[in-house]
């Protein structure tokens, strides 16, 4: 490892600019920026669903509120970390010298895409009832099928993303 290469990030936002510099594939810039700002997005609101569940739970005093409120910090976490992986992934092979792989960085940031299509899909299966939209249109039909799933089911596709993410990275090596 280089001496520049050693001291070209500190930190999160650092990665973001290493990855987005170093990088030669337009897919994988265009998953950077998105990646920022869907992180920034979900970060804010799963900061401001805290704060309303802290608000809601207040003088409740017991240690299930407690262990709720730190389950909620752990979900976001879990929805965050995956979609920053693949800016992470990049950023350290590329300040590793490892080499200039647009192939990797493009499968990097294909599969950062899957598991934002795949949250989305986990949010649309655990949709309420209530709160479903009509099932009409050209989608009608895919809608009634992932509505008619248990809500249960909505953990599905972001775990298999995250798994595929993962594979990804590990058999690029």
């Amino acid at each position: 490892m280089t001496e520049a290469a050693g001291k070209s990030y500190n930190g999160l936002p650092g990665a973001f600019r290493f990855a987005f510099r170093r990088s030669d594939s337009l897919l994988f810039k265009l998953y950077a920026g998105v990646a920022l700002v869907l992180a920034g997005l979900v970060t804010i609101i799963f900061a401001l669903a805290l704060v309303v569940l802290i608000g809601d739970t207040v003088g409740g005093g017991d240690g299930t509120i407690s262990l709720l409120r730190s389950f909620f910090i752990l979900v976001g976490l879990l929805v965050v970390l995956p979609i920053l992986a693949p800016v992470l992934f990049v950023a350290r092979r590329h300040r590793r010298a490892i080499g200039d792989d647009v192939g990797y960085d493009r499968r990097l940031a294909s599969t950062g895409f899957l598991f934002i299509f795949a949250v989305y899909l986990g949010l649309v299966v655990s949709t309420p009832p209530e709160q479903q939209a009509s099932v009409d249109g050209a989608l009608g039909p895919v809608l009634e099928v992932l509505y008619g799933l248990p809500s249960i089911a909505g953990l599905v596709p972001p775990v298999v993303a995250v798994v595929v993410l993962y594979g990804t990275h590990r058999l690029s090596r």
